[in-house]
C-alpha cells in the first residue's frame, strides 16, 4: 500500500512510529505537512498540491495526525481525499465533532452512552442557575476547545465558580459546566481503539496536587483491563464519530463509567511506554486488513 501520514513534523513521535512499522511491514509511506497542502478546486476535478504536484490520486490510505493549531484546514485535506476516494483512519467531519467537546457530548447522549451531568450556555445573565443545574459545587469548568489537560478549571465553591464563568463569559470564550466525580480521584482511563476493538488500555494519575489526569501536565500512567461495559463504551464512542483509530477517555464513578472526551489523533508515546503495547503495527495491521491496495 502507499500511505500518506499527515503530519505537521516527522520528529512528532507518534508520527515517527507509525511510519517506522509502516515501512518495516513492506509500505511505500510518506510523511506529508497538511499545512502545507494546497487544496485547488474547479471544473469538477479537485487536486491537493504539495511540494509542487498533485497528490490527491497518490495513497491508497491516509493517516491523520491533526493536532488542535491545524484542525480546520487539516479537515479540509482529509475532506478532499475522502471525496476521491481514499481511505482515512479518522473521518474529516469526526475529526471536527472531536476536536469539539460539547458536540461530542451531544453525539454521546443522543446514543445513550454514560457522560457526567453537563451544562451548555451562553447566557451570562443566569450564571447561578447554570451551576444549580449541576447541583452543588465543586465543579468542573472547561473550555470547549482545550487539549492535554489545558483549559479545565476546578471551582471549589459556587462564589469561585460564578467569578470563573463570568471572566470566561465577558472573553467571549466557549465553554461547559460538569459535576465533579470526586470519586475517580485525579483518575482517568484511556482506551485506545483500533476499527471495532480496544487494542490497549491504561490508567493515568496526576499529579497529587492536580485533579487533571493528564500525563502532559506531569501525571503517570499505568496498563489497565477494561470491564465489558467500558469497552463496549470506547469502540460505541468511537463509531458514533466515524473515527477507526481513536483515543477513548473515561473516568470511573459510583454510578459506572462515564465518557469524557474522544480524541482522533491520540497520541502513542504515553500509552506504548506504560502499556507495552506496539499500537503502530497494530494500526498498520488494521489497514492491511481493510484496505484494497489501488491496481
Amino acid at each position: 500500500m502507499t500511505i500518506f501520514i499527515l503530519s505537521v513534523s516527522e520528529h512528532i513521535y507518534s508520527t515517527q512510529r507509525i511510519y517506522k512499522e509502516a515501512l518495516r511491514r513492506g509500505h511505500k509511506v510518506e510523511i506529508v505537512n497538511h499545512l502545507k497542502c494546497s487544496i485547488k478546486l474547479g471544473k469538477g476535478k479537485p487536486a491537493i498540491i504539495y511540494q509542487g504536484k498533485d497528490i490527491v490520486d497518490i495513497p491508497d490510505v491516509i493517516i491523520p495526525r491533526i493536532g488542535f493549531s491545524a484542525m480546520r484546514h487539516g479537515a479540509a485535506v482529509v475532506k478532499e481525499f475522502e471525496l476521491n476516494g481514499v481511505y482515512s483512519t479518522a473521518n474529516s467531519s469526526g475529526i471536527l465533532k472531536a476536536q469539539n467537546k460539547i458536540e461530542t457530548l451531544q453525539i454521546a447522549n443522543r446514543n445513550e452512552l454514560p457522560i457526567p451531568q453537563t451544562v451548555f450556555s451562553v447566557n451570562p445573565e443566569n450564571v447561578a442557575e447554570q451551576i444549580d443545574l449541576l447541583g452543588e459545587a465543586p465543579i468542573i469548568i472547561k473550555l470547549q476547545e482545550g487539549t492535554h489537560g489545558s483549559g479545565v478549571i476546578l471551582a471549589e465553591s459556587k462564589k469561585s465558580a460564578i467569578s470563573i464563568i463570568d471572566t470566561l463569559y465577558s472573553s467571549n470564550t466557549g465553554i461547559l459546566l460538569q459535576e465533579f466525580i470526586k470519586e475517580s480521584n485525579s483518575e482517568d482511563i484511556r482506551a485506545f481503539v483500533v476499527g471495532n476493538k480496544v487494542i490497549s488500555s491504561m490508567k493515568r494519575k496526576g499529579l497529587d496536587e492536580d485533579f487533571r489526569s493528564n500525563i502532559h501536565k506531569g501525571g503517570s500512567g499505568q496498563k489497565v483491563t477494561l470491564t465489558l461495559e467500558e469497552e463496549e463504551i470506547a469502540i460505541k464512542a468511537s463509531q458514533c464519530l466515524n473515527l477507526f483509530v481513536a483515543g477513548v477517555d473515561m473516568i470511573r464513578s459510583k454510578r459506572g463509567s462515564l465518557l469524557i472526551e474522544v480524541n482522533s489523533t491520540p497520541g502513542l508515546q504515553g500509552i506504548e511506554t506504560y502499556t507495552k503495547d506496539n499500537i503502530a503495527k497494530t494500526i498498520i495491521k488494521f489497514l492491511e486488513e481493510n484496505v484494497r491496495p489501488k491496481l
